[in-house]
This record gives structure tokens, sequence and C-alpha cells, in this order.
């Protein structure tokens, strides 16, 4: 999950903050104080993060596109420069761009806003921003809430008191509200000192930068890993009273499955699954990922000498063509899986479905697979030729019959003049005739179009008038038959208007003695 990091560099972040000993310190130095220690933190134990520098006063610049060098950021916080006044807008507007023109509308990203709580003034201030914000254009639109997911992170350069002395905390509340409630504000607690900005950062790191440590299980054998980005708590729309609904730490592998049986399911989030290197005294060494210093490479020729499951399972899973079912928590699963970047790399990946007991319905309720060997005879055949997914649906599904569609008129045209051939034809054709005649009926009534019936029985007494003299004389009588029923059903007031009810030919002697003769 990118993160993009927004300083405020403006005149009021260079105001002098009273600090123990003779240097002197700014808010500025405070703030760099408290990223630096972010970064540091980052580097250690987010090193996949890509994270992205912006300042900004009255206009926004990108001091570091968005890298995994935490050096260069930590470069970059020592070189900025002081500006004008705050425009907060300009700077989330930057962010914005920032964001889609790396990544899209569709990858979550984090935005740390840095600030010490000044809206600054006139035109272009946070004030005048939310006071006109019902009142812009589609063109000229708040940037709130991001076009991306995203969450909203605000550390104030400023304690409690000194926000609520002003409307500030109340401006910067709306700037959450506005991003959909995702997000919070940090601010300082006590004094402005530099344990106490540390204390803040603290806050954050435990909140959106703690690395998902998890134990991989599969029988006896076990693989301590990091789930990187770390997982979302995921809330069910569908309960009265939603609660986040988080993973396990100790993922349970329950089966394995053919690629080709569980296809490309729909999942929530995808996730990279890293081992984590321990030492003999049991000691973290880290996820695998080589550094440059001497001591974490050796640390890492050692690890690499030690057998991991880990290892074991994306080597397997890659040559097998196959996909670990993982169990996440009660009735929650996902699957493990080998993705390639390029010919000679690839990844062990981990998604996740949505939580049920039958997140993929062609795979059948979770809890009731089995392995091979418990069935009578092997459900792949003996040569691989077949497969027992995806499993058929007890109940015929509604999209799979065939159903009466009249988005455009030739549709409607063509059931019209299929009854009205059929008519023509009675009484070879009587069966035909009234099994399009329902069809169309029980499609008025659904859609509610009784002029519909109206019209089609003045066409069948229409059709009864101009029967042929050598017409058979039932036709007459069950054209005028089925024009009586139709005009019954378009008034809605009677049984026989009733949905399930189908209309029957009428018994005549003619299609009595018919039907002795045949």
């Amino acid at each position: 999950m990118p993160t993009v990091v927004v300083v405020d560099v403006s005149l009021s972040m260079t105001r002098p903050v009273s600090v123990e000993g003779s240097e002197e310190y700014q808010r500025k130095h405070l703030a760099a104080h408290g990223l630096t220690m972010l970064f540091e933190h980052m580097a250690t134990n987010y090193k996949l993060e890509f994270t992205a520098l912006v300042v900004f006063s009255s206009l926004w610049e990108l001091m570091v596109p968005f890298t995994r060098d935490y050096n260069t950021l930590q470069e970059a916080l020592s070189n900025m420069d002081d500006y004008d006044k705050t425009c907060l807008e300009s700077a989330l507007l930057g962010v914005c761009n920032i964001v889609q023109q790396e990544w899209g509308a569709a990858i979550p990203c984090q935005v740390v806003l840095v600030t010490d709580g000044c809206l600054g003034i006139g035109r272009g201030s946070l004030r005048h921003s939310l006071a006109t914000h019902s009142q812009r254009s589609d063109s000229n639109r708040f940037p709130l809430p991001f076009p991306f997911p995203s969450k909203l992170y605000v550390m104030c350069m400023a304690n409690l008191e000194e926000l609520q002395s002003t409307d500030s905390l109340d401006c910067l509340e709306r700037l959450i509200d506005l991003n959909n409630g995702e997000g919070q504000i940090f601010t300082i607690d006590g004094p402005l000192c530099l344990k106490n900005v540390q204390s803040m950062f603290g806050k954050l790191i435990d909140l959106a930068y703690t690395p998902f440590h998890a134990v991989l299980k599969c029988g006896h054998l076990t693989s301590d890993v990091q789930v990187f980005p770390r997982p979302e708590p995921f809330i069910i729309d569908e309960e009265i009273d939603p609660i986040p609904k988080a993973i396990n730490t100790d993922l349970e592998i329950v089966g394995f499955v053919d690629i080709a049986d569980i296809s490309s399911p729909p999942v929530l989030s995808r996730h990279l699954v890293l081992p984590i290197a321990l030492n003999r005294e049991g000691d973290e060494v880290g996820p695998g990922i080589t550094d440059d210093t001497e001591d974490e490479n050796s640390a890492n020729q050692i690890a690499g000498k030690i057998p991991n499951f880990c290892v074991l399972l994306h080597g397997s899973l890659k040559v097998e063509g196959m996909v670990a079912l993982v169990q996440l928590g009660p009735e929650w699963y996902g699957m493990l899986y080998s993705q390639a970047d390029s010919k000679k790399k690839s990844n062990l990946m981990m998604s996740l479905f949505e939580p049920g007991p039958e997140p993929l319905p062609w795979l059948g309720k979770m809890a009731q697979l089995g392995p091979i060997s418990d069935a009578k005879e092997n459900p792949y055949g003996e040569d691989d030729n077949k497969s027992p997914f995806p499993l058929q649906p007890k109940n015929k599904r509604s999209y799979a019959q065939n159903v009466t569609v009249w988005i455009k008129p030739s549709g409607l045209q063509t059931d019209v003049q299929k009854i009205l051939r059929n008519a023509r034809k009675l009484p070879e054709k009587t069966q035909t005739f009234y099994k399009e005649l329902n069809r169309l009926r029980k499609a008025a009534l659904a859609f509610g179009f009784l002029e519909l019936l109206k019209g089609v029985a003045d066409m069948l007494e229409r059709e009864c008038t101009l029967l042929p003299d050598t017409a058979h004389p039932d036709a007459a009588f069950q054209l005028t038959h089925a024009a009586q029923q139709l005009k019954v059903a378009s008034t809605g007031a009677s049984e026989y208007a009733a949905y399930d009810h189908n209309i029957a030919p009428l018994q005549t002697d003619f299609s009595s003695s018919s039907t002795e003769r045949m």
C-alpha cells in the first residue's frame, strides 16, 4: 500500500519551540524528527513500501517520487525550504495527481499529512475551501474524498489545547469526514518536544505500519511469515451490527486444488507472503530481503542454508500448478499460489476470499471438500481427463431459463407475429398457438403491459373475421376464445388475470372428434 507524505513548509512551521537545551528548534524541525523516525522504521520493517514526499505552502512540489530508498527520503527532509502561506487544497490536489499517475484509481494509498494546524488565510485557506465546498461544480470539486481507496492521517505539530483554541481541529476533522471517515488526527500530548513527537509518530506506526507476522501451518510443518501489505479488517455489510473481522495469526492450510478448478476467483485483496528468517537464538533476522550492509548479507546467507517450509510450499505450488486453500478464521478462507513477476522471478502470494462458508460457488462449501482418497473413484479420472468442478447447482438458476426479453421493439414484434402465424394454421397448430400465447400473456402481466393484451385480443378477433371459407370451423372458436381470455386478463380484476393462470384450448365438438380420429 503506497504512502504519500505531505509536509507543510509554510511560514507558520518556522515558529520557534522552547526545548530544553541550547539548540533552538522550530516546528519544522520537530516534523523532520518525527518523519525520520517513521522512515527508519519503514526501512527496517516495511522495506517493500513505496513512499513519496510532497511539500506544500500555497503551491505543492514533489520532492521525492515513489521509492523504496529511505536514505533519499531522509536526505530530502534536510533540504526543505520555507515558503509562504498554507493552502491545503492545492496539496490534496497534488496528491490526487501523483497517486493516479503512478498507481491509478484502484490501488489503496495512505496519505500522511504533517502540518502545524494553521489553516491559512484568505482565498485558498482551508476555511474558505470548506465554506465553498457545497457550491462547487464537478469541474472544480474539492479533492476529498480521494478518487482512490485511501486513509488520511493528519500529524499536527501542536497540542490539543492549541488546536481547540481556534476552529482548526474542527476543520481538520471535517477533512477526515469528507474522506468517508477513513483516517485519524494525531496531536502532541503535552508540551512540544522531541520525546512527545516521537510518541505521536509511534502511535501512527502502531496503527498503520506495524508488520503483520503470522505462522503458516500445514500438518506438522510450520513457517514464520510476514504478510505484506498488512491485511485490513473486513466489515460484513449484511450484519445488523457490523464488527470488523480480522484474520488469524495462525494460517492453516486445509487442502490443495488445481489452478484450473479454482480459475480466477473474486478476492478482497492480494498479499505477498515472505518467510521470516530466524537465527539459532530465535531472534528475527528479517523477511529475506537483501540490504547493502555486510551484517545483513551474512545473516541472509546463513538463513538461506536453513530449510524453510515456506520455500518448499512455493516451489511445490509452482511446479505442480496448484493452489493451497488456507483458513484465515472461522468460515473465512483464502488461497496461496505462485505468481511470476518475470520468467526467472516469482513470489508466493495470498489472496483473501469474502468471509463465508461458500466463497466460491463452483467449489461448494469449503468444509465439505475432502481428499481424493475418500472418493469411491478418482473424480479426475484415471488419465486426469475430467474434473468434479464446477458443481452444478441444485436449483435451476433464473438466468439459465428462457425468459422473454423486449428490450427492442423488434423482439415484441417477433413474438406477436409468431402468435399470428400459428393462428392462421389452426387447428393443426393449436398446442403451439396456446404455448406462445401464454408466454406472451405472462410476460405482459409481469411487465404491467396490460395494453398489449388488449391489442393482441383485437388482432385475434380481426384474424377471425378474415378466415377464408375453407378454414376449419374450430379455428374461429379457438380465436374467439383466446381473444376473450386476453381481454379478461387485460382488466386485471379477475381470477383469469392471475399470473399463474394458463389459457387452455377450448373444448369443442370439432376438437373432440378430431381427437377421436387421432
